[in-house]
């Protein structure tokens, strides 16, 4: 991310538009241009890779159904090289598939058609959460059974294997590590970390948090750090 976004609020910087209709893209680019200096595109799947090699953007808008390959393959390719928030922009509303997306990386997913206001909304709410991550580097480094969590350097390491995680799956372990040992609700969950009134706050953090665990606890089957209080939500505890 780069260090003016930091200085200047929560508009990027630079947006990648994927997207393969030219009049959608076009709306697309017009729209993001009025809180964003730079917003690049890529119509197919190999321009999108080709674009986030030579030059990562501050965020990704994926749409799904590309000429040259699916969307959701390009989302995986693109998880290997950056990890800045991408977000899916598709037709497709099944909550099979929105679930899926979310565990391939995905941050947040808009179905169309979406309102500017709701895209824009979106976009920054990705960007507050990135910048959360970047910039509120303060914390406690947590080792215990084979895995160290440092937040002050974005590191965590479990049994030897350096974890990638995404801007949401931080922002969500400092939400956590931030109220160690008081259980949130999904609901308290969703509004510290996503902060917004619409989308479907249980299936996000549930998906998310299964994700999380699976790179930070030592056993992912039996949870210690993270730990499920039914009917509750989710407490983090720490070492013991």
């Amino acid at each position: 991310m780069s260090p003016a976004l930091l200085s200047e609020g929560l508009d990027p910087d630079s947006i990648l538009v994927v997207e393969d209709d030219a009049d959608l893209r076009d709306v697309l680019v017009h729209t993001l241009g009025t809180i964003c200096r730079s917003v690049r595109t890529a119509s197919t799947f190999s321009d999108a890779v080709r674009e986030c090699t030579v030059r990562a953007p501050d965020l990704v808008l994926l749409d799904l159904g590309l000429p040259d390959g699916d969307g959701a393959d390009l989302l995986l390719r693109l998880r290997g090289i950056t990890d800045v928030p991408i977000i899916v922009l598709s037709g497709r509303a099944e909550e099979e598939e929105k679930v899926a997306l979310l565990d391939a990386g995905a941050d947040d997913f808009i179905i169309k058609p979406c309102g500017a206001g709701e895209l824009l909304a979106r976009v920054r709410g990705q960007m507050r959460r990135s910048a959360t991550s970047t910039a509120a580097r303060s914390w406690a480094r947590i080792t215990t059974d084979g895995v160290e969590i440092d937040l002050v350097a974005q590191r965590v390491v479990r049994h030897g294997e350096p974890q990638r995680l995404t801007p949401t799956e931080w922002a969500l372990l400092r939400a956590l590590v931030l109220h160690a040992g008081r259980a949130l609700s999904p609901r308290e969950l969703w509004d510290l970390v996503w902060a917004r009134e619409f989308g479907d706050f249980a299936t996000h953090v549930r998906v998310h948090m299964t994700h999380l665990r699976r790179k930070v606890e030592p056993d992912p089957s039996v949870p210690r750090l993270i730990i499920t209080e039914p009917g509750v939500g989710y407490r983090f505890v720490g070492p013991g």
